[in-house]
């Protein structure tokens, strides 16, 4: 029985993280509200820990979870009729909002969870709110795991789920897809929150690592649900290719104490080749049919670096031609930076230099540690030893992980060993 019991308990874990978003989904189109359909989809987890050690898996148990939980909603809304009144209100709202049922052949989803998406990334909510929430709702993280994954306290995480429901309930905000005519404006919205979530998993803020793989892992669950939801948007396979590209080198960018390993200095041959050649094959999908997007310029960027068996050979010329691009496309001192250090590469220390100083009044790039450590890694090969040591010393004061303070607290040393 003992066997039994942790068997279906483990079924029960697996079934309601991989289908949490797509029940949650389900019931907030049903019920239009978050929070009940938080509660009850807990309720029947807790029902199915019950009955699925005694009774066996359901052959369906994604399925038994959405009857049970709808049963428990109808339950909860028979004993508050005003709970139920405000509810049918919003259930209007949300109705009145939808896109008429065969007015576009592709307004017919296949999947819930897109209407998810996009109110979580709703640009009527606070910005630190919506990743947060999609990591809650959609990838079926509790509140305390959402907390670690941005570094807050439990407490002040919750208070901000708690808000943006708020928002969501007293702004009435619709759970809806946009229409073909707003998903142009609203889908890059969704996109950035996404990028976000995996940034700060792949190249952490600020803690004792430089990476949260299972942060990571999230946030690409979420970009392959939405590809499989939004297959012929090109720029959902321009995400979904970077991230993937860029995942495929996570094992080799830290040492055996977690210290950053340079791109220069990884051990290629730990790089992740199945997901590379998903990704390339995602590349050219996403370039393939009319101007490319940023995601997937930036992906094309990322496939010529894991293409290359080492870093003298990448193609630096074709880097710096997609830095091009992409800088025509969404130009951000972020984009200058990264071109500044790859025409370093193609024509030379000097070169790469009199970019960044060109950058030096960048408001965002001054608190920026990368842009002073790449100031530092040039001055350095150009053999000017003190000039390096206090751009090193600055990106050290702004770095937040310590593997990156660790690594620059060693340049900053040999920077100022006599030449």
């Amino acid at each position: 029985m003992g066997a039994r019991a942790g068997g279906a308990e483990r079924a029960v874990e697996a079934v309601f993280r991989e289908e949490h978003g797509l029940l949650l989904a389900s019931l907030v189109r049903r019920f239009g509200d978050l929070d009940l359909a938080e509660e009850v989809a807990s309720e029947a987890v807790e029902a199915a820990l019950v009955h699925w050690p005694v009774q066996g898996v359901p052959a369906r148990p994604g399925a038994w979870l959405l009857t049970t939980a709808r049963r428990k909603a109808v339950d909860r809304l028979r004993r508050d009729q005003v709970y139920a009144a405000r509810l049918a209100a919003l259930q209007v709202e949300t109705d009145r909002s939808a896109p008429a049922p065969g007015a576009d052949p592709g307004a017919e989803l296949p999947d819930e969870r897109l209407q998810l998406f996009f109110t979580c990334a709703h640009p009527a909510l606070p910005a630190p709110a919506r990743g947060a929430l999609m990591l809650r709702c959609l990838a079926g993280l509790t509140t305390p795991e959402v907390a670690r994954a941005y570094l807050v306290p439990q407490g002040t995480m919750a208070q901000r789920i708690v808000r943006a429901k708020q928002k969501i309930r007293q702004a009435r905000i619709p759970f809806r897809v946009p229409g073909a005519d707003e998903l142009p404006e609203r889908l890059p919205g969704v996109l950035q929150v996404l990028y976000s979530v995996f940034t700060e998993g792949y190249a952490a803020s600020s803690g004792p690592a430089l990476q949260r793989p299972d942060l990571i892992a999230e946030a690409v669950r979420l970009v392959r649900i939405l590809y499989r939801l939004l297959p012929t948007e090109r720029e959902v396979a321009g995400l979904l290719a970077l991230m993937l590209l860029v995942r495929a080198r996570q094992d080799a960018r830290t040492g055996a104490d977690g210290e950053l390993v340079l791109l220069a200095d990884q051990d290629r041959s730990r790089w992740d080749r199945a997901l590379i050649e998903e990704g390339t094959a995602l590349v050219t999908a996403a370039l393939t049919g009319g101007p490319p997007g940023p995601y997937a310029v930036q992906a094309a960027i990322a496939a010529l670096h894991d293409e290359a068996p080492d870093l003298e050979t990448t193609d630096w010329p074709q880097i710096v031609a997609l830095y091009d691009v992409l800088s025509a496309l969404a130009p951000s001192p972020v984009v200058a930076l990264n071109r500044a250090v790859a025409v370093a590469m193609r024509d030379g220390a000097e070169a790469g230099l009199a970019l960044l100083d060109g950058l030096a009044g960048e408001e965002r790039l001054r608190g920026h540690h990368p842009y002073h450590a790449a100031r530092g890694d040039l001055l350095r090969r150009l053999g000017r030893g003190p000039e390096a040591a206090a751009a090193y010393r600055r990106a050290l004061d702004m770095a937040g992980t310590e593997p990156e303070r660790a690594h620059l607290r060693r340049m900053l040393e040999a920077a100022r060993r006599p030449a």
